[in-house]
């Protein structure tokens, strides 16, 4: 359904990353770079889906998140997923950023704004591509913060409610309620884009086939 929105890769084995993280608590700068290189993709591809895949930020994002890593891998502790530390730093940095983007300026946003378009046109499937997928994102801005939050780390990251929990730090029932008024705003929204009504009825047929209300999962 939403997949489309960004290209997808397989995270790092969570368990792979115990051994590195510990020999960086004791100070090897080797480790940290093989773990800098074990989770960048990861990294990258939630901030892509948090703030949009024609956004320029997402490598500067992606260093801040591994600097604040850096500063406080001491107070990482074993009994917790690496993983699910990581996305957390990683929301904190994009909700940073955010919040920095929308007390600027208008004009210094739009002089900023989105990459310049290669010359070469696009084939007609690719650039329709493109153009849902902006749509897509724009409809997300739509959301609350906390919804989209919610609503990008489970279904384009694919993260359980229970884990989200720990990511947002809020309970699991805030989080299945957020989500399920999440997809609930977006279907609306999705009915008045030409170019993306056909995910409206997705949703709703997701939703019935899993007999969701608020609160469930």
């Amino acid at each position: 359904m939403t997949r489309e929105a960004a290209s997808s890769s397989a995270p790092a084995t969570p368990d792979e990353s115990g051994e590195l993280v510990g020999r960086v608590q004791r100070g090897d700068q080797t480790a940290f770079t093989a773990l800098f290189s074990r989770h960048r993709g990861d990294v990258a591809r939630l901030i892509q889906r948090m703030i949009g895949p024609h956004k320029n930020e997402v490598e500067d994002l992606v260093q801040d998140v591994f600097l604040q890593v850096h500063r406080s891998i001491g107070d990482f502790r074993a009994e917790a997923r690496f993983s699910t530390w990581l996305y957390r730093i990683t929301v904190n940095v994009v909700l940073m950023n955010r919040r920095a983007l929308k007390s600027r300026p208008k004009y210094a946003d739009e002089q900023q704004a989105a990459p310049a378009e290669d010359h070469e046109p696009l084939p007609d499937a690719q650039a329709a591509r493109n153009q849902r997928v902006r749509a897509f994102y724009s409809l997300l801005e739509h959301l609350s913060e906390k919804k989209r939050q919610v609503f990008v780390l489970h279904e384009l990251e694919g993260i359980s409610p229970q884990e989200i929990s720990e990511i947002v730090d809020a309970p699991v029932l805030t989080v299945r309620t957020r989500l399920f008024y999440a997809r609930k705003e977006l279907a609306e929204l999705l009915l008045k884009e030409p170019c993306l009504a056909a995910l409206a009825s997705g949703f709703e047929r997701s939703k019935r086939s899993r007999g969701e209300s608020a609160g469930d999962e």
